[in-house]
């Protein structure tokens, strides 16, 4: 049962957590954006196709930003705590630092499990999404914007220059169109003025030109004799399709393989069929490099080379006859080209199998080490803000942003140093909690003794009687 004490810390956690999630979850989001400007930006997208990218990112991030909720908000919960001297009532009742503790330690607990199902189970399906949406986007064209003075070459088969714009956008002057086609020469079509809209279902451009000429030559390549064709119209139509610029929805089959795109159990049984690639490589190489070296099984054992004849090809000159040397010394090389050339091809296949194998691993790691960085954490804030005890979004901002800079950094090199294997998965992935979780377990050790860690003016008496026993002596 929860007592009034748990309620009041509970009461005080939830408040700060829920803003700094929020805000954080907004920066990644941003961060995503400012990554992928180029890419989105003149493409004409819709509100709703944009909502979609925001919630697929939110969704993404969100393990890196439960985090980092966790630990800004569990410092500015113990920090106001102790700010308001309300810490220092608890401690004179003969309440202990890991009592109070107690009620937030069950709701990282709460959170680690609901981040490792999020992982599980709700990320996959966001990167797949995500990938999905983010491909058809950077390979649509960009969206329809025509300048003055300038050829708009965008849509396929065509370039079109207008000379001026009306304020209205579709009354045009001084309009060139050329049509390009498999014939000796475009066609052209120039008009004096014109007026120019897009369909309601956005798949077509309409030109209705006015006062104009169109130029066009029949025949072709082979044929020298050319008919060269000239109407002029008052008023002539002009229909241009424009599906290339719409946006092509790609089947999320083709990522649905993706190591991002498994769960646990899905990560688990493609590690279990990528890691027979040791054995498979070995009868693949022995399958195709014993051919080539048969002649190991023939070599004479009793046979002792005399002292410095196998030292260069050509010293079996002296053994053999030129008229056997030249045509089994060329057939040597050749074999050995081709071996040579065996071999690298299953390394780079081997290598390319490895590195798969390694980034499944990771993936299966990462989804246990952002769960349980929700309980490190937090073992690191809370005891951070009892000492430091200052509330507010300054001083605990300050400490949440440098230790989860390490975490990030920690983390990053570590899944980097797997990637290249110098690291196994285990070491690597888990090398932020290994390193943090000493660090969280000695501030509770120093928050447990009333530590002076980070009291600036501890460190001030201490530097002036470091100053004064010189003096004294």
């Amino acid at each position: 049962m929860f007592k009034q004490l748990d309620k009041l810390i509970i009461k005080s956690f939830v408040g700060p957590f829920i803003a700094t999630f929020f805000i954080t979850l907004f920066v990644l989001v941003l961060q995503f954006f400012w990554l992928y400007i180029d890419d989105f930006v003149g493409k004409g997208l819709d509100m709703g196709t944009v909502g979609e990218v925001v919630v697929y990112v939110a969704a993404t991030v969100l393990p890196l930003a439960l985090p980092l909720a966790v630990l800004l908000s569990s410092i500015m919960t113990f920090g106001n705590l102790g700010e308001t001297f309300e810490l220092v009532a608890i401690k004179s009742a003969g309440i202990s630092l890991l009592r109070f503790m107690q009620p937030l330690l069950f709701v990282s607990l709460l959170l680690t499990g609901v981040a490792f199902l999020f992982n599980n189970n709700i990320i996959p399906v966001a990167n797949l999404k995500l990938n999905r949406l983010k491909y058809d986007i950077i390979n649509k064209k960009p969206a329809f914007d025509m300048r003055e003075g300038a050829f708009y070459t965008t849509l396929p088969g065509y370039a079109i220059k207008v000379g001026k714009k009306e304020k209205d956008d579709s009354t045009l002057r001084d309009v060139v169109i050329f049509e390009k086609d498999r014939s000796l020469q475009d066609n052209i079509i120039i008009a004096r003025s014109g007026i120019m809209r897009v369909s309601d279902d956005k798949r077509f451009l309409e030109f209705k030109l006015i006062d104009g000429w169109r130029y066009s030559e029949r025949g072709s390549r082979t044929n020298l004799n050319t008919e060269y064709i000239r109407l002029g119209f008052k008023e002539f139509k002009k229909v241009i399709d424009m599906s290339s610029l719409m946006m092509a929805k790609t089947d999320d089959s083709l990522f649905k393989d993706n190591y991002q795109m498994l769960s646990i159990r899905q990560l688990h049984k493609a590690i279990d069929s990528l890691q027979g690639i040791h054995t498979l490589f070995q009868k693949k190489v022995n399958t195709e490099i014993s051919p080539y070296l048969s002649f190991v099984k023939q070599v004479d054992t009793g046979w002792v080379a005399p002292a410095g004849t196998i030292t260069r090809p050509d010293s079996l000159k002296g053994i053999f006859p030129d008229s056997v040397f030249n045509p089994a010394n060329e057939r040597v090389l050749s074999q050995l080209s081709v071996l040579k050339s065996t071999m690298d091809i299953n390394k780079a296949d081997y290598e390319s199998r490895s590195k798969n194998l390694r980034f499944h691993e990771i993936a299966w790691h990462e989804k246990f080490t952002l769960s349980v960085a929700c309980l490190v954490l937090f073992l690191i804030g809370a005891p951070l803000g009892s000492i430091i005890r200052k509330g507010g979004i300054g001083t605990p901002l300050v400490f949440a942003v440098i230790f989860f800079v390490i975490f990030f950094l920690l983390n990053n090199f570590g899944k980097k140093l797997v990637k290249e294997a110098v690291m196994s998965p285990l070491s690597g992935m888990w090398l932020a909690t290994f390193v943090l979780l000493p660090i969280g377990l000695f501030l509770i050790y120093k928050a447990l003794h009333d530590s002076q860690l980070f009291n600036k003016e501890f460190y001030y008496r201490l530097f002036r009687l470091l100053r004064r026993k010189p003096a004294d002596r």
